[in-house]
């Protein structure tokens, strides 16, 4: 048995690729493809990590279920006590819908519409993150017509570099996320004075894909610091919420455990003398992550003559998975691993170097560049590491229906969702008449 780096649930075994024991060459022709297939065992495994780490500790680890929101996922960490991170109305319905309960959510984002308030607030949400000056007005003005106090805090920008990609960076004074530090004391003592608000802790995030310890230090001397200025002015602070964005190996990356992390933010928490606070923390790549895989199949190849190569010629492997099945390496350029479910003996499939590539009519539509895989037509290939920012963004560009999605728990195969068929796709479309 051959394990793959950063994805102990993946293995070889007598050439076989296999997901917790199972197959992913037989589920494949089982359900078709493209099919993401999550582990079930892997997302527990990362959640205890977070839940040991914050052991003893008045806290709520909530899932930031912008990473993978299907109901299946969201159910297991429902399961094991884990509260939701959520950044729209239709997130807390998910949320819901799961078995999930509201008083353990936090609503995020920086566009909450009235009706998304008005649906929070009369579902008993833990917390609003409150992002900028109007926002805060609005949330005052809703829950006060609503007669529903609002608790909140304010998700503070701290101006640190998170050190990771531009899109995915939230920390700096030139995202849309949050208020300005320098302006946040005066924020807290407006929303002191607004009706139908309760203050109640702070917020802070920085970015996605985070591989070191120090942006989350840094960013947090930054709070703490806010912290005791605001209860200076009088206004009590009860939770620290620090945010999520631990980063996941793709390929050599060597992010911090959750145990490291967590135990370096505590510790400096503790020596400023805030450790009596509640800590909610809103990791989602790093539960999801390396839990799952998406599997396409190798339609056709299509290599260079000698000739094209010499002039800037590729070759590629046509996959049937797309960019409207995983986004990443289109909008970030993202690298992802990509390999054989089934090694073939090297004297029967030469190794060579591929692009994968999709079907749809982009010149963006690519899943890797310059690959080495030992491939033919009709071979499955697995992309490692898609359970995150995988399925969750998705489109049906093309009139392509979306992938199934499948878990493995415990031994059984579970259809956690369906392959959509073009029908559902313009079922809500009306001709004129």
């Amino acid at each position: 048995m051959i394990s793959l780096p950063g994805a102990p649930h993946l293995a070889y075994t007598q050439n076989r690729l296999t997901l917790d024991g199972m197959d992913l060459q037989a589920l494949g022709a089982q359900y078709g493809t493209p099919l993401y297939v999550y582990s079930a065992a892997a997302m527990r495994t990362a959640a205890q990590a977070y839940l040991q780490a914050l052991q003893g500790r008045p806290h709520l680890l909530c899932y930031a279920m912008k990473a993978n929101s299907n109901l299946a996922v969201l159910q297991l960490f429902a399961r094991m006590g884990l509260g939701f991170d959520i950044v729209s109305g239709g997130e807390l319905q998910r949320v819901l819908a799961a078995g999930g309960q509201a008083a353990k959510v936090v609503f995020s984002g920086v566009g909450k519409t009235r009706a998304e308030m008005v649906l929070a607030l009369h579902s008993g949400v833990r917390c609003f993150n409150v992002e900028s000056e109007a926002e805060l007005r609005v949330l005052s003005e809703v829950a006060s017509r609503e007669n529903l106090p609002a608790r909140v805090s304010l998700r503070v920008n701290p101006d640190v570099d998170a050190r990771t990609h531009p899109y995915i960076s939230t920390g700096l004074k030139g995202n849309k996320f949050g208020v300005a530090h320098d302006r946040a004391l005066a924020l807290y003592a407006q929303a002191r004075t607004l009706p139908g608000l309760q203050v109640v802790g702070i917020d802070c995030h920085i970015g996605s894909q985070i591989t070191e310890t120090d942006p989350y230090l840094d960013a947090l001397d930054r709070v703490l610091d806010l912290v005791e200025a605001v209860e200076a002015q009088g206004t009590s602070i009860h939770h620290l919420d620090l945010g999520g964005g631990l980063g996941i190996t793709y390929t050599d990356e060597q992010p911090p455990s959750a145990q490291a992390l967590v135990g370096a933010m505590l510790q400096r928490i503790d020596a400023r003398g805030h450790g009596h606070r509640e800590i909610f923390l809103e990791p989602g790549r790093s539960l999801v992550g390396n839990a799952g895989v998406l599997l396409t199949e190798a339609l056709y190849l299509k290599p260079a003559q000698a000739d094209e190569l010499a002039q800037g010629g590729r070759h590629f492997c046509i996959v049937d998975a797309a960019m409207n099945d995983l986004m990443r390496p289109a909008l970030y350029e993202a690298w992802m691993g990509i390999v054989e479910c089934v090694r073939h003996p090297a004297d029967t499939v030469a190794s060579q170097t591929w692009d994968v590539v999709g079907p749809v009519c982009e010149s963006g539509d690519w899943l890797g560049r310059e690959r080495p895989l030992a491939v033919r037509a009709g071979d499955t290939l697995a992309v490692l590491s898609a359970g995150a920012y995988g399925m969750t963004m998705a489109s049906n560009y093309n009139t392509r229906g979306r992938a199934a999605e499948v878990m493995i728990d415990a031994g059984s195969v579970h259809l956690v969702r369906e392959r959509e068929t073009p029908a559902q796709l313009f079922a809500g479309e009306r001709l004129i008449r």
